[in-house]
């Protein structure tokens, strides 16, 4: 062959070629968008569906906490790890194993004959979502390097994340009233197995040569105490917090905790690097992160309760009820991005957490009016969701623009670990509460009939919406009382225990709006 045709066919090819990596990139994208999807989903639909996961797979109200929890706690555990992992071994491997693994963990989701299985199969669920997310980080990272494309492909990220949480209620509601409950985690199977032909096709391998060693046991003590800590909020109540068995599990936690802390400060390559806590728009930003776990996003999962057994709406009516608290997360972040540019992230994310307070606020107020509806609530729902959406991305934008580049990627995991603790403990703490305050308005109104009852137990089944229990049945004969009678007294119980969580939610988010304040205002400690 002639140097000129050798010439010829080497310009072909590239002409070839160059339109392919721009095709590729937007595979790529779709692939992560939809991966994006998935997990947003699986957070807001299944909130949705909970009511009747309690009655056909016969759980408490404990497992249904924990159906949530399994999720979110094993999504932490693998959410520092996989960035390691993808680093070492390829970003694209992960990614793609990650969405196989999502695709089964649904099937087996659906397919959960009772809660513990259902439980189980949310454990797999999380722990492959958690290393989706985090790898389909890196994927649009190294996908769309630089330049204005980068800017297209994230905001096209954050914009399918926000839809998939706002409008997963309303998913979960539709399907749940047009099919059966099982289809809320079948859905994914399909998503999942279209994600992985285009992540195979589209996402390019890349590794980290200098990929650092995974941190096993920074994991495992993290992972223990926040176990531990759920676990002693979850169950504790049962046999009373100062139980043996109780102070056991809150002791082996704070020492997990401990040696987390020890751990972390004595390894080279720590997956915590507690020094990025002395630089104060980092922290102030962080205390953004927890504040939104400790009001809006950990109330999600138990609006739906709220919606449909306390106000008596229908699974499509609480979805659409829902839209005002998810509707205004997906309006509102380009006027906190604007907001943010003129009046600085230090002013902007403290009144988003006080706007949060605000609406909880005027969700308690309206709690309160009697049986008015869910209409009574909705401006506090629309009033938090503006300020979730005015807080989340100059969250994000600041706990990692406040660190140096290379420190970015660990900034970024601190602030996710944040979010996924917060919100697992506080899924918990607000079960807590909401059972502590059904019992106490159900011994209010029926101590003077009771027949040696566990009150605990049975402020347990009101709270996960079983209004008329079993348990009720010996008060009832002793206060010659209908079925009818006691479904009001407790839904009047189960509204007063959500107006205390609406309550805890307002004062948590406003001091911890105020303490974000203080520690952006503070000295900056070298970092």
């Amino acid at each position: 062959m002639q140097a000129s045709e050798i010439e010829r066919d080497a310009v072909q090819v590239a002409a070839v070629a160059i339109p392919l990596r721009p095709q590729r990139n937007t595979i790529a994208l779709i692939a992560v968008c939809l991966a994006a999807m998935m997990f947003a989903l699986e957070i807001s639909s299944v909130p949705v569906i909970l009511p009747t996961l309690e009655v056909v797979l016969h759980g408490d109200f404990k497992q249904i906490q924990w159906i949530m929890n399994a999720y979110t706690i094993a999504c932490t555990t693998v959410l520092m790890a996989t960035g390691t992992l993808a680093d070492r071994f390829g970003r694209k491997r992960i990614f793609i194993g990650a969405i196989l693994l999502f695709g089964v963990a649904s099937l087996l989701c659906g397919l959960a004959w009772n809660s513990a299985v259902l439980i189980a199969s949310r454990v797999l669920q999380g722990a492959s979502g958690g290393a989706m997310l985090i790898c389909l980080v890196a994927v649009l990272s190294h996908q769309f390097p630089e330049g204005a494309q980068r800017a297209r492909a994230f905001s096209a990220w954050g914009i399918v994340l926000g839809i998939g949480l706002g409008f997963g209620p309303l998913v979960g509601g539709a399907i749940i009233a047009l099919a059966n409950w099982q289809w809320v985690f079948w859905i994914h199977v399909g998503l999942a197995a279209a994600t992985l032909a285009l992540a195979v096709i589209g996402v390019q391998e890349s590794r980290d040569p200098q990929a650092r060693r995974l941190d096993g046991w920074g994991m495992a003590t993290l992972s223990a105490a926040i176990l531990g800590f759920v676990w002693f909020i979850t169950q504790g109540a049962d046999g009373g917090f100062t139980r043996a068995s109780g102070l056991a599990v809150l002791a082996a936690s704070a020492l997990s905790l401990a040696l987390f802390y020890t751990v972390e400060t004595h390894i080279a390559h720590p997956m915590f690097d507690f020094s990025v806590f002395r630089v104060r728009n980092f922290s102030g930003a962080l205390l953004g992160s927890v504040g939104m776990n400790f009001s809006f996003w950990a109330f999600i999962i138990y609006l739906p309760i709220y919606f449909q057994r306390a106000l008596g709406e229908g699974p499509v009516a609480a979805g659409l009820s829902l839209l005002a608290y998810t509707l205004p997360t997906l309006v509102f972040p380009p006027i906190g991005e604007r907001l943010a540019l003129r009046y600085r992230p230090a002013m902007l994310i403290p009144a988003g957490l006080l706007t949060i307070g605000v609406g909880f606020f005027l969700m308690w107020v309206g709690s309160r009016t009697g049986h008015a509806g869910a209409l009574a609530v909705l401006p506090g729902c629309l009033l938090a969701g503006a300020g979730l959406g005015l807080t989340n991305t100059p969250v994000t934008n600041t706990t990692t623009g406040s660190v140096s580049a290379d420190r970015a990627g660990m900034a970024s995991g601190i602030d996710m670990s944040a979010r996924m603790i917060t919100l697992a403990i506080n899924i918990a703490l607000m079960g807590f509460l909401l059972v502590e305050g059904v019992s106490l308005k159900l011994q209010a109104a029926l101590g003077a009939h009771s027949a040696d009852v566990s009150w605990n137990a049975l402020a347990s089944r009101v709270a996960a919406g079983e209004l008329v229990p079993a348990q009720a049945a010996a008060i009832m004969n002793a206060a010659a009382m209908s079925a009818a009678q006691f479904e009001a007294i407790s839904r009047n119980a189960l509204i007063h225990g959500f107006g205390g969580l609406m309550l805890y939610g307002a004062i948590a988010v406003s001091l911890l709006g105020v303490a974000s304040f203080c520690i952006f205002r503070g000295k900056s400690i070298a970092s």
